[in-house]
């Protein structure tokens, strides 16, 4: 699957691109939005993006995990974790770009 990595500077490159604000605008642009996305969550809110999909935050208990070079027993601390759930419309586009990829090898 070793792809493209999608960066801030791409994201801002396409405001630029298809909106048309200057490049330092677009940049700005894109920088809100992503404090917003992550603001969001620091309050333990729930950010849902309509067609793209909602982060979350799901707590994890403590629990015993196995260091898997010597088998031995190590405590796993308590712990907050993100989440992403796309949205069946994101799920969508993924699996029809897949069927299009795979019928024109």
């Amino acid at each position: 699957m070793g792809g493209k990595t999608l960066t801030r500077a791409d994201l801002a490159e396409a405001v630029f691109q298809k909106v048309g604000l200057p490049r330092n605008e677009s940049a700005e642009l894109v920088e809100l939005v992503l404090k917003e996305i992550v603001s969001s969550l620091e309050r333990g809110e729930t950010v849902k993006l309509s067609s793209f999909g909602s982060f979350g935050l799901r707590d994890k208990g403590q629990r015993i995990g196995r260091n898997p070079k010597t088998g031995q027993e190590v405590p796993i601390t308590p712990r907050r974790v993100l989440v992403f759930r796309a949205s069946n419309i994101m799920k969508q586009y993924i699996n029809n770009a897949l069927s299009r990829r795979k019928a024109a090898e």
